[in-house]
């Protein structure tokens, strides 16, 4: 069973990731690598201080890091994470992989609308 400390960890990937604005951040930072907060911000219409709390959210997360570089802050993705929410995806993954066979089964053995 998890403990107290793993499932806020949990409720803290899972907010980070709830938000379209932070998942277009990871995917960002995915396809085109790291990037200082301005490139990021030019992607959004949003002022930069609102952009900066989406990117705290995430860092909180362990989604993406911060490294200065002279005045910048350059982020990139940490992706280790995600990883856990597949882990906590797949049980459903085979539940519905299992229902949809249980579905194709009972079609194959229906008989078909023209009457054959």
């Amino acid at each position: 069973m998890a403990n107290a400390t793993d499932i806020a960890g949990q409720d803290r990937l899972f907010a980070a990731l709830a938000n379209g604005t932070r998942r277009e951040v990871l995917r960002l930072l995915r396809d085109e690598g790291p990037q200082p907060v301005q490139a990021l911000a030019d992607h959004f219409a949003m002022r930069r201080p609102s952009l900066s709390e989406h990117l705290k959210v995430l860092r909180e997360a362990g989604l993406v890091s911060e490294e200065r570089a002279g005045r910048q802050r350059i982020y990139r993705l940490e992706a280790a994470p995600l990883a856990e929410v597949q882990d906590w995806l797949h049980p459903y993954e085979r539940f519905w992989r299992g229902r949809l066979k249980g579905l194709a089964e009972l079609l194959d053995h229906m008989p078909d609308d023209d009457g054959s």
